[in-house]
């Protein structure tokens, strides 16, 4: 069974690397809301695409806009970090019971 342990551990960390490359990319497409690069720029198309629809979705849920400040960028790293907290200590408790 110490190959599910080993499998567990090595899964948690790719999905916190993920996590964390997409928190990333959530802060960059942030600061570049800032300065209003060109839309029609590939990268910033592509880092809209990956963003955007989740922001989207948060700000459904709850009200992120307070003036000209939307927080849902924030809502979205605070939630990433939980999820990175949470999925890396459960894959890893869960490895630990296997070996």
């Amino acid at each position: 069974m110490f190959i599910a342990g080993d499998f567990l551990t090595t899964l948690a960390w790719l999905i916190s690397k993920l996590l964390g490359l997409y928190m990333w990319v959530v802060i960059i497409q942030a600061l570049l809301s800032w300065v209003r690069p060109d839309p029609y720029n590939p990268i910033v198309r592509f880092i809209n695409s990956l963003v955007n629809p989740v922001t989207y979705r948060i700000s459904r849920i709850i009200p992120t806009r307070f003036g000209m400040v939307d927080i849902s960028p924030l809502i979205l790293i605070a939630l990433i970090w939980f999820l990175q907290e949470f999925i890396l200590r459960v894959l890893v408790h869960m490895a630990a019971r296997l070996q």
